[in-house]
């Protein structure tokens, strides 16, 4: 079985990256945003978030793609605050509310040990970009304490490639949204104009780092990066530009996407009309004929079958995070 990348890093290596990282986040550029508070003293920027990690809830979730999931469950840590403004975010509870509990890194470590002990693939960090300073600590402490799962990153895909880069050999698995293929909607629906630019330069270095979704004899993803797409209404996803690009960079066969029909009109989607409903079946099928024509190997979702076991209600979950017990 192959060894998690930073396996190999030295203690030097670790004390490096989070120096890296503490002077990006210093004058905030931890995402493209580059808002420039200094978030070690407690100054907030475009994501609010505080000078601590804030955490929702921690548990094994076997609702994500089979090869992240598997059989034990992937260990998610759901932060709070996002560097996005999706106005439709099924997990809003947490990037706009911002519920949660304050955390140290030595807890978050506590925490992922007791998700290796459950038997969970992996460390899933979900939004961790705005809280990255603390969270290599925790991994640090972690690691050294006998942490050996593969680290999984996912992100809304907003990133910046300095941040990317002092996860270089650290993060195994990148497990990014690329949400649009047109900046009008990305501003109009998620409050960034440049996402489809910061997006695509992201896509690259994470696929430089990991490159193709790998997984072991039975089935559990080790390494490489999975790419999903959330289809939305009224095609404001723009995604057949999204798809139309990953095949002029990439071959097809090296990218795996991970195609999502789980649209809800939550939060505040009920502002846009065109967006203020579900996805149709016809709606998702034309997507998903648009990557399997393109030979993109990958993940769907069966449109009929989906109720709300995809929303979580983060309200429910707060002690968990705490105490690490499951439902």
């Amino acid at each position: 079985m192959r060894l998690p990348s930073y396996t190999w890093l030295t203690d030097n290596e670790w004390q490096e990256r989070i120096d890296r990282c503490d002077t990006i986040a210093s004058s905030c550029g931890l995402c493209p945003r580059n808002c420039g508070a200094d978030r070690f003293s407690g100054e907030k920027g475009f994501c609010r978030a505080p000078d601590h990690p804030v955490i929702s809830s921690i548990f094994p979730h076997h609702g994500e793609e089979p090869p992240i999931s598997g059989t034990g469950g992937s260990g998610t840590v759901f932060f709070s605050y996002c560097t996005l403004r999706c106005c439709f975010c099924q997990n809003y509870q947490l990037s706009h509310l911002a519920e949660g509990e304050s955390f140290t890194p030595e807890l978050l470590a506590e925490r992922m040990l007791i998700l290796q002990e459950k038997g969970c693939h992996n460390i899933n960090f979900v939004t961790a970009t705005h809280f990255l300073p603390w969270v290599l600590r925790a991994l640090r402490i972690a690691v050294q304490a006998g942490l050996s799962l593969p680290v999984v990153y996912n992100c809304g895909g907003f990133e910046s490639v300095a941040t990317l880069q002092v996860l270089n050999g650290i993060v195994d698995i990148y497990l990014p949204d690329m949400k649009y293929g047109d900046d009008l909607c990305a501003a109009t629906y998620s409050g960034a104009a440049e996402y489809r630019t910061h997006n695509r330069v992201a896509i690259r270095e994470m696929f430089r780092q990991v490159g193709v979704l790998r997984c072991d004899d039975n089935g559990i993803a080790r390494r490489g990066l999975c790419i999903r797409h959330l289809v939305l209404p009224d095609g404001k996803a723009g995604s057949g530009e999204v798809f139309r690009w990953l095949s002029s960079v990439f071959d097809p066969e090296d990218v795996h996407i991970s195609l999502m029909a789980q649209y809800r009109p939550l939060y505040n989607a009920d502002t846009h009309q065109e967006i203020n409903r579900m996805v149709t079946a016809d709606e998702y099928n034309e997507v998903k004929n648009l990557v399997v024509r393109a030979g993109f190997p990958g993940f769907f979702q069966d449109v009929a079958s989906l109720d709300k076991k995809f929303v979580i209600d983060f309200s429910k979950r707060k002690e968990q995070a705490l105490t690490g017990d499951d439902e």
